[in-house]
C-alpha cells in the first residue's frame, strides 16, 4: 500500500493513486509512506526519486554504515520499532529514505506512530512545513511511546518486588517471568540504543534546518535518560532475580534441616531396636515387660536427642 502526501492549494492533500507520481511535481510531495510496498509501488517511487530503495535484509543489517548513510542528494537512515504483545515484544525494521526534500518510509507492519503522525499532518500542514520536520516528528512520536513502555515495565517491575516483599509463593513460574522481563527490558534498550545513533547521526549532517537541529538535541537527552532508566530497570531485575532465588535456596536448607533432623532424632531409638533385634540373650528380655522397657528406652533417647539439639541451638 503506498501514501502519498503532497502541496496542493496551501494544504497538504493525501492520495494513494500510484499515477499520481507522474503527475505531481517533486517539490510538492513531502511524505510517500509504502506499507508491505508491492514491486511496482517500488518501482514508481525509485523511478520519481531517481533513487534506490534499500531491501528488507539491509535494512535489517547492524552495521553503522547500513544504519545510516549519505550521498550528495539522499539520505538512507534505517532503524528498529518495537512493538508490543502480550506476552513480549517484536523488533521491526523500519526504512527512511529523504531524497530531493522528500520522505519516503518502508514498512511491513501498521505503526501507531506512522498513523498519528499522518492524522496530525492533514490536520495541520503549517507543523510540518517540510519532509524533515516529518521524520523528526515520526521519531519524537517513537520515543514518547518507548518512554510509556519503559515507564509500564518499571510499573510491572515494582509488582514482582511487592509480591516478593509480601512473601508470596514464589517458584520457577516466578522465575520464568522475570526472565521474560529481562528479555524485554533489553530489546527496549536496543531499540532505544538504535534510535540513539541514528539522531546522533542526523546531528553531524548539515542538510537539517537548524529548527530541526534544535528538537533533535532535545530528542538526544530523552533518548540518554531512557537508556538510564533500562539499565536501572535491568539492575532491579537482576537484583529481584537474586532475592528469589536466595529465597528459594533458604526454604530448602530449610527442607533439608528437617530431614537432617528428623535422621539425627531417629538413630538413637535405631540404634537401640537394632541391638535388642539381634537374636542373642540381652537385658531386660524374656519377660512381659520387655515391649515396654524398649519403647521407654527408644523415647528418653529421643528427649534426651531433642534437649541436646536445644542446648546446641540446632533447633
Amino acid at each position: 500500500m503506498i501514501d502519498i502526501f503532497f502541496k496542493l492549494n496551501g494544504q497538504t492533500v493525501l492520495s494513494q493513486n500510484l499515477r499520481l507520481l507522474n503527475e505531481v511535481e517533486r517539490e510538492n510531495v513531502l511524505w510517500i509512506d509504502l506499507s508491505s510496498p508491492t514491486g511496482e509501488e517500488k518501482r514508481a517511487v525509485e523511478k520519481f526519486l531517481d533513487t534506490t530503495i534499500q531491501s528488507r535484509a539491509q535494512a535489517e543489517e547492524i552495521e553503522s554504515s547500513s544504519r545510516y548513510s549519505e550521498t550528495e542528494t539522499t539520505i538512507f537512515a534505517n532503524t528498529n520499532f518495537m512493538i508490543p504483545s502480550p506476552e513480549n515484544y517484536n523488533m521491526e525494521a523500519v526504512s527512511f529514505i529523504l531524497s530531493h526534500s522528500v520522505l519516503v518510509s518502508i514498512r511491513t507492519v501498521p505503526l501507531r506512530s506512522f498513523t498519528d503522525i499522518q492524522r496530525r499532518l492533514l490536520a495541520n500542514y503549517k507543523i510540518y512545513p517540510t519532509s524533515f520536520h516529518i521524520l523528526v516528528s515520526i521519531l519524537e512520536n517513537r520515543i514518547d511511546m518507548d518512554a510509556d513502555m519503559i515507564e509500564l515495565m518499571a510499573k510491572e517491575i515494582a509488582q514482582y518486588s511487592k509480591r516478593v516483599s509480601l512473601g508470596e509463593n514464589i517458584g520457577e513460574e516466578f522465575l520464568l517471568d522475570i526472565n521474560q522481563l529481562q528479555e524485554n527490558v533489553m530489546l527496549v534498550r536496543e531499540n532505544v540504543v538504535d534510535k540513539q545513533r541514528m539522531i546522533s547521526s542526523i546531528l553531524k549532517s548539515d542538510k537539517f534546518p537548524q529548527d530541526v537541529h534544535n528538537k533533535l538535541n532535545v530528542l538526544i537527552k530523552d533518548v540518554s535518560s531512557l537508556i538510564n532508566h533500562t539499565n536501572f530497570d535491568f539492575e532491579r531485575l537482576e537484583y529481584l532475580q537474586n532475592t528469589v532465588l536466595g529465597l528459594i535456596n533458604l526454604d530448602q536448607n530449610k527442607i533439608m534441616k528437617i530431614f537432617t533432623f528428623v535422621s539425627l532424632l531417629l538413630m538413637p531409638p535405631t540404634l537401640i531396636a537394632s541391638i535388642y533385634g539381634m537374636n542373642i540373650r540381652l537385658p531386660q528380655t524374656n519377660t512381659i515387660w520387655d515391649f515396654a522397657i524398649l519403647g521407654a528406652v527408644m523415647l528418653i533417647s529421643v528427649i534426651i536427642a531433642l534437649i541436646v539439639f536445644k542446648k546446641r541451638k540446632m533447633l
